[in-house]
């Protein structure tokens, strides 16, 4: 079964668990549940700096804090990835970085949309808590075909999202309906929410594999990071379909 196990979630696909040899302790699900939740503590401990620093009297302080927390956090990301015996110490770094990013970028909305941040976090762990259930309860199936669209989708969206950037850097051009808050913009962005909450169900069957399979303790690490990256995007996604939706 395990060479059938596929994410669209980079830091959780297929292979992630493939080679690992067990030398001491093996993973656990408990384990995997306790990192996340340390990993959360360490997005909102930053988070709530640059939140504070956003809504003082001289809010570009926090964009320095922002901007490095963009580019460290993406670097640790990719150290996680590629050396995952070094994730007890990369995952904490990576969400101390991310929160960063997500204090100022929250703080940016809510001095648009008051109310828009809570109801944002809201969401994004009524939905965590939604997917976890229905995965749990047989309802969701991360069958090898529901695998396979997701994936397809999620790099849908991350293609477009890149063509977006490199038009808007070099040519000055925006794709309308990645932006606007029309029926199709609202539209988009409720799509997106939709396949980045499917891809915790992935992330939730790849974790429960890695524990069925005897993984390495730091491993625990690495599904909670795994975990943390979508809830990231999952968050960063419900964020701007509120956003769409305050300004029709």
């Amino acid at each position: 079964m395990p060479n059938l196990m596929r994410t669209s979630n980079p830091a959780l696909n297929e292979k992630v668990f493939k080679g690992q040899v067990v030398t001491g302790e093996a993973m656990t699900l408990q384990g995997a549940v306790n990192k996340t939740g340390l990993l959360l503590l360490c997005v909102v401990a930053t988070a709530a700096w640059t939140w504070g620093m956003s809504h003082s009297n001289t809010p570009d302080e926090a964009l320095p804090w922002m901007m490095g927390g963009l580019v460290g956090g993406f670097i640790m990301a990719l150290v996680t990835i590629f050396k995952k015996e070094w994730s007890p110490v990369t995952a904490p770094i990576y969400a101390l970085l991310e929160g960063l990013v997500l204090g100022g970028i929250s703080a940016i909305f809510e001095r648009s949309y008051p109310g828009i941040a809570i109801q944002a976090v809201g969401l994004t762990f009524g939905t965590l808590f939604v997917m976890l259930l229905v995965y749990k309860s047989g309802v969701i199936r991360a069958t090898e075909k529901f695998k396979i669209g997701v994936l397809a989708a999620t790099g849908g969206i991350a293609l477009l999202y890149f063509v977006e950037m490199i038009l808007g850097m070099f040519f000055h051009i925006q794709v309308p309906m990645i932006h606007q808050s029309g029926p199709w913009g609202i539209a988009f962005s409720f799509f997106v929410v939709v396949i980045a909450a499917l891809n915790l169900v992935l992330d939730f069957d790849m974790i429960e594999t890695g524990v069925h399979n005897g993984a390495p303790k730091y491993m625990e690490w690495y599904g909670a990071f795994g975990l943390m990256v979508t809830l990231i995007w999952l968050y960063l996604e419900i964020l701007r379909l509120l956003g769409k939706a305050r300004r029709r």
